[in-house]
């Protein structure tokens, strides 16, 4: 009786202690929406989603990245979704299902300890350092999780609606960002899983060959071929695949004509001539040369093992020729070593921090920037390791081959190197502190020729204090880190009181000075509805202050081509003159006011750049700008002229 009162005790406070790992990864991915304010990705993407459509969006962003931007729009639609603290809280959701979707399948399926599976889920919410409003990040990692928990269902219980829901998802997936296509690689999974269970197959009948045994290798024991199994997953992925894609396709032919669609993917792959980083050989050299330059830790930490494993293995020795010759009197030398070793242990802690390894800077990316590849590359070491385990199952082969495709395959079609495979890991956090777990617990030692014991001490304890900095270093990043302006928000103390949409979002005193003079501007000239050009990296301003881009909010991004700008300006011209529509309103960033001015009254160059406070190299680069000079011509052609400054922006009208 009080065995069993016992049982359900722990049932019952193991049920308390699970319900509240659930609350907390469903309220931890939110604890950054009041934090602002970011002038670039954040409001533009958005501005994106509350003017949706090709009147004020770039065809090509609008569909490369189409579902995203249409469930965007939705989420607007909500209750305070015209507020950034509402939309942040909506889209924050979806990161919340993320780590919601991996930890039940990790518990649940792949039977990992909750705890373990926990900690692995919090680790990957907080290296998520992209904003939840690059939605199109999201929503890809979304459907992607989806896709492979459906892949591994389908093939470990042969579920043919699982494989065609993985490859539904899969295609869904290229109208959520197409750069996803290279997410089609996952079949590789599916063809080496399918090896797999052929190689053991045979060998299952091998083994009753060999016993002789009296039974008939029927259905259950005559292994199904490989090419027969293997082209009947892959058409039930296609299937899925080519139906998903078909119907969204259809979608947007009837709502759009597929030759806007066509024209508008066609200038994405254009757009390389001068974003040379969206290259395809360019991002794979950055992916291979960001890993390569991590094998300097790693050749180190390899240095640092590798002694530690000599080291035990003399002192094996040692002990082994001590207790010929003094029995009982070498019990404390194995003792001595494991104390020392921990010492080592944590002084490469200290010997990492020393050296730059990391940092504690984190509100930038310094903390993670080389511990995050190397816990990828620990990843993929780990999962390499259990395909090639001759006595793992061949379910955890699948879910370890699956990683490193979800790992490598994440990053490609992104100008950002490793960065969003680290933003993509709950999965592959989960299973790299369960499998570590496992070897910390059960590997022990092991006897070689001549004498010699492999102890695995020294692996144990490189791998523990690497593990905990790691641990440390992420969860004290994901507290502090919000993403903006490609660094991390500091001193979110002020608010804007004069704006809707910055309701109750705290920001830097010297960036709530500069909106707060912005709102009051436009408020008090009614500029909200009117249509607004921005140059000078602030295209976040369109959704703040409630002014649609009349072609493109982010028009001095790389990926806007000069031609493309040309042609937009000309349409606008064509509007003001022939129609007699209002011009647009001009708001630049006050170093392209600054260089304006300059050029008006023919102030020497190096008064206005010293102004500015830019460097020469980049007011040159601002001199030779050629969409810059094409603004420039349309403001002289319509004579506009600065209405408003202030330590930030200039407004033209």
């Amino acid at each position: 009786m009080r065995k069993e009162t016992g049982e359900q005790f722990r049932r019952q406070w193991g049920n308390v202690l699970e319900n509240l790992a659930i609350v907390i990864l469903a309220f931890y991915p939110l604890r950054h929406i009041q934090w602002g304010l970011d002038l670039g990705d954040t409001g533009y993407n958005y501005a994106n989603f509350q003017y949706m459509g090709t009147e004020h969006m770039d065809s090509m962003w609008l569909f490369s990245t189409y579902l995203a931007n249409a469930v965007g729009h939705l989420l607007m639609k909500l209750p305070n979704g015209n507020t950034l603290m509402g939309i942040n809280l909506y889209t924050g959701l979806f990161a919340a299902a993320l780590g919601f979707i991996g930890y039940f399948f990790c518990t649940r399926k792949l039977k990992m300890p909750k705890v373990i599976v926990f900690a692995g889920e919090m680790t990957a919410l907080s290296l998520c350092w992209c904003p939840t409003a690059s939605f199109y990040n999201y929503l890809t990692y979304l459907f992607f999780l989806i896709s492979s928990v459906l892949l591994y269902l389908g093939l470990t219980g042969e579920r043919k609606g699982c494989l065609v829901g993985a490859g539904a998802f899969l295609g869904a997936n290229v109208l959520v960002r197409f750069s996803n296509l290279p997410q089609m690689g996952m079949i590789l999974a599916v063809w080496a899983y399918d090896f797999i269970c052929m190689l053991d197959e045979k060998a299952a009948v091998k083994r009753k060959t060999d016993n002789r045994s009296q039974d008939r290798p029927g259905a259950a024991g005559r292994p199904e071929g490989f090419w027969r199994r293997t082209i009947r997953h892959t058409l039930w992925c296609l299937a899925g695949y080519g139906a998903a894609l078909g119907a969204l396709f259809a979608y947007i032919h009837i709502r759009y004509g597929i030759g806007a669609y066509m024209e508008g993917i066609g200038r994405l792959f254009a757009m390389t001539d001068k974003a040379t980083d969206y290259k395809p050989m360019a991002m794979v050299g950055k992916i291979l040369g960001w890993y390569w330059q991590e094998m300097y830790w790693v050749a180190r930490i390899g240095v640092i093992l590798a002694g530690g494993m000599a080291l035990f293995a003399i002192a094996g020795w040692l002990e082994g020729a001590l207790a010929g010759r003094f029995p009982g009197k070498h019990r404390g030398f194995s003792i001595l070593m494991r104390v020392l070793w921990t010492g080592v242990s944590i002084a490469m802690i200290v010997w990492l921090w020393v050296r730059g390894f990391t940092s504690g800077y984190y509100y930038s990316y310094d903390p993670i920037w080389h511990p995050g590849p190397v816990f990828l590359m620990l990843t993929m070491a780990i999962g390499l390791i259990r395909i090639f385990h001759p006595r793992a199952p061949k379910e955890e082969k699948l879910i370890s081959g699956m990683l490193i495709l979800i790992i490598l395959l994440t990053s490609l079609g992104s100008n950002n190197g490793i960065l969003p495979s680290l933003n993509n890991l709950f999965l592959a956090a989960p299973y790299t502190l369960w499998q570590s777990w496992r070897f910390l617990r059960y590997g022990g030692e092991r006897r070689l020729k001549g004498g010699l014991t492999l102890s695995f001490f020294p692996a144990k304890g490189v791998l523990t204090a690497f593990l905990a900095l790691c641990l440390f270093q992420f969860g004290a990043f994901g507290v502090h880190f919000a993403f903006a302006e490609g660094t991390g928000i500091q001193n979110p103390v002020a608010a804007v009181d004069n704006n809707a949409v910055l309701r109750n979002i705290k920001m830097d005193p010297e960036k709530a000075q500069w909106m707060r003079e912005l709102s009051a501007y436009a408020n008090e000239n009614e500029l909200q509805g009117r249509e607004v050009i921005l140059y000078g990296e602030i295209p976040a301003i369109s959704y703040y202050l409630q002014m649609p881009s009349a072609f493109n909010p982010w028009c001095d991004l790389d990926s806007y081509s000069l031609e493309t700008m040309r042609q937009d300006l000309r349409e606008l011209e064509g509007e003001i003159g022939e129609k007699g529509e209002d011009k647009a309103v001009i708001i630049l960033e006050r170093t392209y006011a600054l260089y304006r001015e300059g050029a008006l009254e023919g102030q020497a160059v190096s008064a206005a750049e010293e102004e500015s406070g830019l460097s020469k190299e980049a007011w040159e680069a601002m001199n030779a700008d050629p969409k810059w000079r094409l603004l420039l011509e349309f403001m002289e052609t319509f004579g506009y002229a600065e209405t408003f400054r202030n330590g930030k922006f200039a407004v033209y009208r």
